[in-house]
């Protein structure tokens, strides 16, 4: 990531850099006093929700049938804020860009590790048994290296009501949150050894272009859900 990048993004967190460079904005591909100072401030716009104190998201009842299933894997749709309908044929629950859950066509059920059954949620190549897909609806057109966000970047509302997500489908189906139960499909060729096809969702969050990896962003919402777990307990 060049200063330049990290300067852009700077700004669309709402940071005030000045009025060097070519569009009178800050962003001048210098690193200087005003760059510096920003990286210590919290953003203006755009900040996360604390999590709550106790209590989890209510993922309704109905949408969580009795299921044996093992773990959790986390996806981006690679499409726009709503959820399409090739998206709900493929995920169990869709976060879109205002932090709202949509339900996916196929029930948790059919992805049973007893055996998957017909119409069940085909997300993540080889490793459908026993395993919930949910999917956050962005990053239309991203590309990975350089970073690009795309058309429909990621935003803060989704990232915020996954964990509570996370947290309410692992308590209802006794999924400790681990890197191994819970994890992104950019994790899954590493940690569980199923190859993938270059798959790269979550590995960069939109709004925050400090975080780079798909561990670094794993272990974030891992973490932020096993918080709300325990403070639900």
């Amino acid at each position: 990531m060049t200063v330049l990048d990290i300067q852009r993004r700077l700004k669309a967190l709402g940071h005030d850099l000045g009025k060097s460079g070519a569009a009178k904005d800050g962003v001048d591909g210098d690193f200087g006093g005003k760059s510096q100072a920003a990286l210590s401030l919290k953003p203006t716009t755009g900040a996360p929700k604390p999590l709550p104190t106790a209590g989890v998201s209510a993922v309704p009842a109905a949408w969580m049938p009795a299921a044996k299933v093992d773990r959790i894997i986390v996806h981006w749709t690679a499409g726009g804020h709503k959820a399409s309908a090739l998206d709900t044929e493929h995920y169990h629950l869709l976060i879109e860009a205002d932090g709202g859950i949509v339900r996916g066509k196929p029930s948790i059920d059919l992805n049973d590790r007893g055996g998957v059954k017909a119409g069940y949620a085909a997300h993540t190549l080889n490793c459908n048994t026993g395993s919930i897909g949910v999917s956050l609806c962005c990053m239309a057109g991203a590309v990975e290296s350089p970073f690009k966000a795309g058309s429909a970047p990621m935003t803060r509302e989704q990232w915020d009501e996954l964990p509570h997500v996370l947290a309410a489908l692992c308590r209802r189906y006794g999924i400790p949150v681990t890197p191994k139960t819970v994890l992104s499909h950019a994790e899954v060729q590493g940690t569980l050894g199923i190859k993938q096809k270059g798959k790269w969702d979550i590995a960069r969050l939109a709004f925050d272009p400090f975080v780079v990896g798909a561990q670094a962003v794993g272990d974030l919402f891992r973490k932020r859900a096993a918080a709300l777990l325990e403070a639900a307990a």
